[in-house]
């Protein structure tokens, strides 16, 4: 049998919520209609919630939006969400996701050149939009104020927080990276102090990882700056500023080439706004090299 079309089965996914919601909507009540409609609609957004959530972005109660869970044929939100998050690819693994991009390119080269050009152009812009400039703007009135930045990503986002953090720090602005995950990224949010501001690459479901980083930097009183893949998340209720960097399919392979442009449009705005601090800091840091390294006469 030919591997292809195997493929493409496989890669497939089974809208089960959506195909649930138009065979059962004629039995619903007007409120538990109102509730899977908003489910709908705000597919992205309800991973991160929870029923009491749910509840009152639909003017209802949380075991209302237990019943209408419960209505569509799925034994609780758990299982919802599991059901969402399967349908629109979140947390496929890089093989499929690979999978199914490679297997749209059909092994041409100039294929995969267009498909991260034409991935790049969609994201810058939307970088450059009205709105995102707005925010940009907001981002850096609050990165100023900061004694210290810490930038969260975790998984390939980790690289770029590393980077953006010696970026930071090197043009005057003291950062560290939040980027490991489970019990270890415990020690890194203790380095965490009141006066700081952070930036958070999230561009998933609301994981632990990221909830507890913001549970922490709200407890402490630390603005957050959020680079977000979609307006429709939940996330962004937490944020002082949020910057929106799309891809074009979730279900493709991710590229950061956007996202490392942003970090560093960020850089560039900061030290266009304090130049001083950025020009003093560059000359202390060649006047440092200079002492590791002479120079040879």
């Amino acid at each position: 049998m030919d591997d292809a079309p195997r493929s493409r089965r496989k890669l497939r996914r089974i809208d089960r919520f959506g195909e649930r919601l138009k065979n059962r909507r004629g039995s619903l009540s007007p409120s538990l209609l109102s509730v899977a409609d908003y489910i709908d609609q705000h597919r992205h957004a309800v991973l991160g919630k929870s029923a009491l959530e749910i509840a009152a972005e639909t003017g209802t109660s949380d075991a209302t939006v237990i019943r209408a869970i419960q209505a569509l044929g799925f034994e609780g939100l758990i299982d919802l969400k599991d059901t969402l998050e399967a349908h629109i690819g979140e947390t496929d693994s890089p093989s499929e996701k690979m999978a199914a991009t490679t297997l749209e390119l059909s092994n041409s080269v100039d294929s995969a050149i267009d498909f991260v050009i034409a991935d790049h152009r969609n994201a810058m812009e939307a970088l450059s939009s009205p709105a995102n400039r707005e925010a940009m703007t907001k981002a850096i009135s609050v990165l100023l104020e900061a004694k210290r930045i810490g930038i969260f990503g975790i998984g390939a986002s980790g690289v770029l927080a590393t980077y953006a953090a010696r970026l930071f720090s090197r043009n005057g602005y003291p950062s560290y990276a939040l980027n490991l995950t489970g019990i270890a990224l415990a020690e890194q949010l203790l380095t965490m102090e009141k006066g700081d501001a952070l930036i958070m690459m999230a561009y998933g479901r609301a994981h632990r990882e990221g909830m507890t980083t913001i549970t922490e930097a709200e407890r402490l009183g630390i603005p957050i700056v959020m680079l977000l893949g979609q307006e429709d998340t939940v996330l962004r209720k937490h944020a002082d500023a949020s910057i929106i960097i799309p891809r074009a399919k979730t279900e493709h392979v991710a590229l950061h080439g956007p996202t490392l442009v942003c970090l560093e449009s960020m850089m560039l705005a900061l030290a266009t706004a304090a130049r001083e601090t950025t020009l003093q800091s560059l000359d202390r840091l060649l006047t440092l090299r200079g002492a590791i390294r002479p120079s040879k006469r």
